[in-house]
């Protein structure tokens, strides 16, 4: 699994706003009806997410999304680890419960 591959597939479905593509970056913006396809695009590449659960995240997962914002409560994040590289993907619903922005991150460890 490469960041590429998931880039690509994810890609596929409708953004209503993209706001950055890069090599080790992406971001952008779903609208509620595209929120469960790209869930399940997500799960194909890294599996269910990791956040929310109940039990405390491994210090690994802590330590690589500080970087990036954290996560918090009513966030979504999904967590892969495949060689040199963590894949990391997050879901920030909007206050207005019909936005979603989507950020996917590499992270060389």
């Amino acid at each position: 699994m490469q960041f590429d591959e998931i880039r690509k597939e994810v890609k596929s479905g409708a953004f209503i706003i993209l706001r950055r593509d890069a090599d080790n970056y992406f971001e952008g913006v779903v609208i509620r009806e595209e929120l469960e396809e790209l869930k399940a695009r997500l799960e194909k590449f890294l599996g269910l997410p990791v956040y929310p659960s109940n039990d405390r995240l491994p210090p690994q997962i802590e330590n690589t999304i500080k970087k990036f914002g954290g996560i918090m409560s009513g966030q979504t994040l999904y967590f892969c680890n495949v060689g040199n590289e963590n894949v990391i993907a997050m879901l920030w619903p909007w206050q207005d419960e019909y936005h979603t922005t989507l950020k996917i991150i590499q992270h060389e460890k």
